[in-house]
């Protein structure tokens, strides 16, 4: 379905459960809602999911770029406001967990808890030319040239020979990223720096990654558990970046974990 907010039409997915706490996931660049899929039965079953296509892609508009993570942080919220939805359990990945924090920074009223998945609280300053690099090449050629290395970040050697079919559903969707969306979510992450802030945070809050993530590593993790009161961080054995598809039961069992303690307290 697609609503319009912060002035763009934003395409987003809201199961039936009316009386239960609300979830919103949100995915990684390059991806859309659809990276969620290993999730959404075991989530259905104890809460309102809200899946949402960020800015830039998927089914939502892809205004021409720059975006900044304020914005992006923006659209969630006003999308909240759109449906109708006042408080949300925020689980991220990757980009999806910038904006996570992004909003527990500058909107801390509208979460019950924090889950932040393969992510980073800031991009070093050595790490710019890398993001030049990829935003110059999509823009001459497209996402094509792109795929073969996203998908050796986000998988390790072993799920990569293994797994030909849900490879194929990746590589479908990172070759359907608009430019615009992948050249604007792109500028908004290469600036990336919320770890001085994140001590503000003050929701419980699960920092979940795949012990062999080479983008978001585990130090990188490890640096917001450090900073963030009431976080618990929990490393994912034999997965890379998409450690919610590569290690779908163990990712589960961790999230919800989390999420059934959290409402309970809540409660």
């Amino acid at each position: 379905m697609k609503i319009k907010a912060n002035g763009i039409h934003m395409n987003y997915e809201l199961s039936r459960k009316e009386d239960a706490p609300v979830v919103v996931l949100g995915h990684s660049l390059a991806s859309s809602l659809v990276m969620w899929r290993p999730q959404m039965d075991e989530l259905n079953r104890h809460f309102r999911v809200l899946c949402y296509d960020t800015r830039g892609h998927g089914g939502t508009d892809a205004p021409a770029p720059p975006y900044t993570l304020d914005q992006l942080g923006t659209d969630a919220v006003s999308l909240l406001d759109a449906l109708d939805i006042d408080v949300v359990h925020w689980v991220g990945l990757s980009m999806g967990g910038m904006i996570g924090q992004c909003i527990a920074l500058n909107h801390p009223e509208r979460l019950k808890s924090l889950s932040l998945c393969d992510t980073a609280a800031i991009i070093p300053k050595e790490a710019d030319p890398v993001w030049q690099e990829r935003i110059d090449l999509v823009r001459r050629e497209g996402m094509v040239p792109l795929v073969q290395s996203i998908l050796e970040r986000w998988f390790t050697p072993p799920y990569l020979a293994l797994n030909p079919a849900m490879l194929d559903v990746i590589r479908r969707h990172i070759l359907r990223t608009p430019v615009d969306g992948y050249v604007g979510c792109s500028e908004a992450i290469r600036h990336l720096d919320y770890l001085d802030r994140l001590s503000e945070i003050e929701v419980p809050t699960l920092i979940m990654v795949g012990e062999d993530d080479p983008g978001t590593p585990v130090e990188a993790s490890e640096a917001m558990h450090d900073r963030i009161p009431h976080s618990t961080l929990v490393v994912l054995p034999s997965a890379a970046h998409l450690s919610n598809i590569e290690q779908t039961q163990a990712f589960n069992n961790a999230l919800m974990a989390f999420l059934t303690d959290v409402s309970t307290l809540s409660t």
